[in-house]
Parts: structure tokens; C-alpha cells; sequence
């Protein structure tokens, strides 16, 4: 007898997000998750069995993706993984369930729940946060899959359909704004860059981009990926054991690690020097008391967000556009849920067909000893027509799909079974 699946309902997903609409860059780096975590986090779950989750950590944003009920306990799992209070991680964060967890992922995917609206960064990064936690977790969620593809192909579309991504304005590209609108004669300006991140990366090609000629120079903990970087770009890299001579004669830093605390502080700055330091980390990973010095001015990626408000004015005339590609694609996902709900009705009964075909096949040669191709063609036809109308009923009509399935295994199955032990 066939195990009947449960009325459809979307998938028990669930989004905690931190980011920069409760949180400052202070507490959204107390939040952040390094990738040295993931084990932790995933061994502590697997653990738990609290099912599939994992983390996407940004600049502005830290979100928890789960498919678990326990959604909070995956949070609290999470909190202990990194160190931090559970109370305090329910001050800040936003909490999606269901559908309502999809749009958001949707939103979030297509630029607009972002600091700076149009920046498609994060998709990038949801593409890799998941992959690295199922390869820890070594196996696929069907649901987060098919969920994190929706996501891209939305992204994809939006580029392509809308002009919500125009004037390029994400945090790296910001970093530049204010450089082109705040220092004069910069080609003439010493830059270096320190980290060679995703961030890092996406900041020297904007200044590569941007800048006549500019002298940049890069470092990196890792000499072997800054040489890479260093010969992609046609710009010299350092031995990060030289970065304190080199930081002398510097007039623009900008920092893109990724460190857990500050490695930029004051006894860094000793030579008086008039510097512009642009932190572009989460958590901050230049100590805020440089501010201090007179010769120092320092920004960050809140401070930046704040320079580019008339792209994001001309990028939120796009978005019901955006919105319409959503809506869109969220009625997709939520019809291949139901099917995905309802497939095991909709292959019994195509079982159930079938096995009547066989049956009547072999009774029909067993009297004339052969069978016209034709006819089978005609019948699997026939079998994949009523298939596909069985379906298309009980997916319009989820509340009616467990009675309907039970009725036709009745008709089908019960009643001929009945039947035949009655005859013999």
C-alpha cells in the first residue's frame, strides 16, 4: 500500500538574518562567521540531528539557511559554534519562516535587501557558503538546491532584465567613489592594499578600472595569492613582512581582510603622515582609536554607503520590476514544491497503469500471439495522458490529493484484487 505523502505546505525553511538594518558594523562583527567555523558548526547540528543548515557572513549581513523545524535550536548551535550570547543574537536578528523565508532568500539573492541596492556580490557568496558546507556535510538538501538555483537564476534575470545593477555601486566600487571625489592628483597618490579577497579583488579592479595609471601596490598574508592577483592585474605585491616599511609611504590603505580583530592600530601610524585608511572588513579590522591622530582619516563601509545615494535613488525607480521577476519565479518554485510533495501520489498511480497495461499486453498475446508496436505506443500515450490529468488535479487541489489517491488505489488495486480472490 502506498505511504501517502502530507497536504502540501512549503518546506519547513527558515532564514535568521543579522544585518545592517538592526545591527551597526560593531555588532554585526561580534555576529560574523569565518570559515574555520563550519565544521564546528556543521559536526554540532549533525550532532543534534537538527538537520541541514549553513551560513552566509558578509559585510552587511549574517544569515542562518536551515530546513530545520528547530530552527532555533540551529541558532543557539550556531551562537555556541562562535562564542557568542543566544539572548543577544535574538536582539538583532530578523526571523523569515516558509515562504515568507523564500522571498527573502529571493530578495536578498536579487540586490534588494542589500546596503546598497542592485549589489549582486551576495549572490556569489551564497553560491559559495553553500558549497562548502555541503561538502563538509557531504551530501545535498533537495530543497536548498533547488531553492539556491531559483536564487541565481533570479539574480541572472534581473541583471539582464532591469536596470537596477547601473552605476555600479557596490562596497568595493564605493571605496573608489570616495577616493576619485576625495583625493586630488591620484596618480600621484602611493595606494595599498591589504587583503586579497573577493572584496579585495573587486577593489583593485574598480581602481584599475577608474584611475589612470595608479600606483598600487598589494599585500597579502598568503605571498602566493597575492602573486596571482599581482600578475591578473599588472601590479606589484610586497612580502606582507615588509607592509610596516611599506605603509610609510603610503597615502591611501585600504584594508580588506578578514581578521577576527583589528591588525591596523595606532602604533602602525607613527611617522605623521597624512593617510586615508578605508577599512572595508566585517568586524572592523582597523582599531577605530586611529581616528585619533590628526593625520589620519579613517572610513568604513557604513561611512561609504553614505556616498552614493543618487544611484540608489535611480536603482529603486527598478525595482517592481525586479519585484515582478520574484513573484515570477516564486510561483515556479512553489509548483515544483508541490509536485516534489505530491510526486509519490502521482508515480503510484502511474504505477498502478502500467501494471494494468502488462496485464492486459500479456492476456492479449497469450489468445493472438503477437502485439502491434502501434498499439503500444498508443497505450503508453494513453497511460501518460491520464498520468498527467490525475496530476494536474491533485496539484490544483492539494486538499483533495490524499482522498482522490485513495480512491483510485481503491478502484485500481483494491477492488480488481477483491475480485480475483472472490473468483478463486
Amino acid at each position: 500500500m502506498i505511504q501517502y505523502s502530507n497536504i502540501h505546505q512549503t518546506s519547513n525553511f527558515a532564514v535568521l538574518s543579522i544585518s545592517f538594518e538592526k545591527a551597526d558594523v560593531e555588532t554585526r562583527g561580534k555576529f560574523a562567521f569565518f570559515d574555520d567555523n563550519i565544521k564546528n558548526f556543521v559536526t554540532r547540528i549533525h550532532d543534534e540531528n537538527l538537520g541541514d543548515a549553513f551560513v552566509v557572513s558578509t559585510c552587511n549581513r549574517t544569515e542562518i539557511y536551515t530546513t530545520s523545524p528547530n530552527y532555533l535550536l540551529v541558532a543557539e548551535e550556531y551562537c555556541k559554534s562562535i562564542g557568542v550570547n543566544f539572548s543577544d543574537f535574538l536582539r538583532f536578528a530578523n526571523i523569515f519562516t516558509k515562504e515568507e523565508a523564500l522571498h527573502h532568500l529571493f530578495r536578498v539573492s536579487a540586490g534588494l535587501e542589500s546596503q546598497i541596492i542592485g549589489d549582486f556580490e551576495i549572490i556569489g557568496q551564497i553560491k559559495k557558503a553553500y558549497a562548502r558546507f555541503k561538502k563538509e556535510r557531504q551530501n545535498s538538501n533537495p530543497f536548498l538546491e533547488r531553492s539556491i538555483n531559483s536564487a541565481i537564476q533570479i539574480s541572472k534575470r534581473i541583471k539582464n532584465e532591469t536596470g537596477i545593477s547601473n552605476g555600479a555601486a557596490s562596497v568595493s566600487y564605493a571605496a573608489v567613489h570616495y577616493i576619485l571625489n576625495n583625493q586630488k592628483r591620484i596618480t600621484e597618490k602611493n595606494i595599498l592594499l591589504l587583503g586579497v579577497g573577493e572584496i579585495g579583488q573587486n577593489t583593485v579592479e574598480n581602481l584599475v578600472k577608474h584611475v589612470y595609471q595608479p600606483s598600487i601596490k598589494i599585500a597579502n598574508r598568503t605571498q602566493e595569492k597575492a602573486a596571482k592577483i599581482s600578475e591578473k592585474y599588472n601590479i606589484p605585491n610586497i612580502d606582507y613582512n615588509d607592509f610596516q616599511k611599506e605603509l610609510e609611504n603610503t597615502d591611501i590603505l585600504i584594508v580588506a581582510t578578514g581578521a577576527k580583530t583589528p591588525i591596523i592600530n595606532k602604533s602602525h601610524l607613527k611617522n605623521g603622515k597624512e593617510i586615508l585608511i578605508i577599512d572595508l572588513s566585517i568586524p572592523h579590522n582597523v582599531d577605530k582609536d586611529v581616528s585619533e591622530l590628526d593625520n589620519v582619516t579613517l572610513i568604513d563601509v557604513d561611512e561609504l554607503s553614505k556616498q552614493i545615494q543618487e544611484t540608489i535613488q535611480q536603482r529603486e525607480k527598478e525595482i517592481p520590476k525586479a519585484e515582478v521577476i520574484i513573484k515570477e519565479m516564486t510561483k515556479d518554485f512553489l509548483e515544483w514544491e508541490k509536485k516534489r510533495k505530491l510526486a509519490p501520489n502521482i508515480h503510484h498511480f502511474k504505477a498502478v497503469l502500467k501494471n494494468m497495461e502488462r496485464n492486459e499486453m500479456h492476456n492479449f498475446y497469450r489468445k493472438n500471439k503477437y502485439i502491434n508496436i502501434n498499439d503500444m505506443e498508443l497505450s503508453e500515450k494513453m497511460i501518460q495522458k491520464i498520468t498527467n490529468r490525475f496530476a494536474k488535479y491533485i496539484i490544483d487541489n492539494p486538499l483533495k490529493a490524499e482522498e482522490i489517491s485513495k480512491l483510485m488505489h481503491e478502484i485500481l488495486v483494491e477492488q480488481p484484487n477483491n475480485e480475483f480472490n472472490e473468483k478463486h
